[in-house]
């Protein structure tokens, strides 16, 4: 069985990456000082450069724009439900009754 790997806070994320902003240490010092490998905290420093606030939104969150994503897709598939259900409705009454 492989070694599972650790969960860390959203705010722990937040103040590892704005550690690394503000005390002028190295990405390695700092990694080192918080027990972390030195890609995680990159990455974490690129997903909060370019999400702001909004990154490390945690497991089974999304970003809102993820959200709305989400929530298109669901109404465009609803959308083409009733659609359907329209064609099907428009043939029957299109045929011929004797």
């Amino acid at each position: 069985m492989g070694k599972s790997q650790p969960v860390y806070t959203k705010e722990f994320k937040q103040q590892a990456v704005q550690l690394f902003r503000t005390s002028g240490k190295s990405k390695t010092q700092i990694s080192r000082e918080l027990g972390i490998s030195d890609s995680a905290l990159s990455k974490w420093c690129k997903e909060f450069a370019e999400q702001g606030e909004e990154a490390f939104p945690g497991k089974g969150h999304q970003t809102t724009i993820e959200e709305e994503n989400r929530r298109l897709r669901r109404e465009n598939e609803i959308l083409r439900q009733e659609r359907d259900i329209l064609k099907k409705a428009v043939s029957i009454f299109a045929q011929p009754h004797p």
